[in-house]
């Protein structure tokens, strides 16, 4: 959420075995109390590394909650064999540095039933299920979306996480934080149109900012789980990072739609129609569109220890 970047990485170099950890400082006590958000951004990430392990040809054996006496450990990483498993995970790996958030209007072109498939079964690869909204469906997804931007309008709680991870200012302000979302990466303000999309300036002005028309009929992808625990969240956002890189090598450009899952009562109401049982755990926003820009990352020295 919001560029926030909470996680640390620790190398053990004698048994090459990463260590996936918590940063509990840049957790969202309002947005995110239980850090189910915190934990799918950190599976995200593991997600990440893993794809980096596969391209420089080892094997990824990786553990989730590996100590349950250890809240902020999340996962291990154990570099072993070559080329095995998960050799199709390599292919990813330019993805990661193409793919950013995009707050800008996509095309109406509709996204093939071929790609939907594959970004379906990229999520099932990790244990979740990604189903693309549809019908009256949509239009609930959309109206709760909206419902919860009409309460983060008004709460004191949105507003402070707003001042905290967003960036407006001078260049040099902007430019020089390691975290959040700098005003470069707010896109137009929304004219019309269904497309969700987070306003981060909020009530604040950004000179210089545009209004424009979001696309009519947006395609939401909805990442399930079928049970709600930590493991599920590290699951979910591993599944949502999957997707997320397929989807940046097919073309398409992507946005979170988060805001109705910040509010307990709202989510519960996007699960799946049909069965009524799994946990929505990512809302996202796909189509073809501009690349949004790169936003900026903590230094290495920040996320990453070595030892021996």
């Amino acid at each position: 959420m919001h560029n926030a970047q909470p996680w640390r990485f620790r190398y053990f170099q004698g048994s090459r075995t990463f260590h996936v950890r918590a940063d509990i400082g840049r957790v969202m006590p309002h947005a995110d109390p239980d850090t189910r958000a915190l934990h799918l951004g950190c599976g995200a990430a593991l997600l990440n590394l893993r794809v980096a392990v596969t391209h420089g040809g080892w094997y990824p054996a990786t553990q989730l909650l590996p100590d349950l006496t250890d809240p902020t450990l999340l996962a291990t990483v154990q570099l072993t064999g070559f080329g095995s498993g998960e050799s199709d995970l390599a292919a990813l790996y330019p993805a990661i540095h193409q793919r950013h958030s995009s707050r800008f209007p996509f095309e109406e072109t509709e996204i093939p039933e071929a790609v939907r498939t594959a970004l379906s079964d990229a999520a099932r690869l990790e244990g979740a299920s990604l189903s693309f909204a549809t019908a009256w469906h949509l239009e609930d997804v959309l109206e709760l979306v909206e419902e919860a931007e009409a309460r983060n309008r008004t709460d004191r709680g949105s507003d402070e996480d707003l001042a905290t991870w967003t960036r407006i200012g001078t260049p040099s302000s902007v430019t020089s934080a390691p975290d959040g979302v700098p005003e470069y990466a707010f896109g137009p303000r929304k004219r019309g149109g269904k497309g969700p999309v987070r306003d981060f300036a909020g009530a604040r002005s950004v000179a210089g900012r545009t209004a424009t028309a979001f696309e009519r009929s947006p395609q939401l992808a909805l990442l399930s789980t079928s049970r709600d625990r930590p493991e599920d969240w590290l699951r979910a956002g591993q599944a949502m990072e999957h997707v997320l890189l397929l989807a940046t090598l097919e073309g398409l450009s992507s946005s979170f739609v988060t805001q109705a899952l910040e509010w307990p009562d709202l989510r519960w109401p996007l699960r799946d129609p049909l069965s009524g049982s799994a946990h929505v755990q990512m809302v996202l926003r796909l189509g073809y569109g501009p690349k949004g820009p790169g936003t900026p990352r903590r230094p290495v020295p920040e996320v990453l220890d070595i030892e021996p």
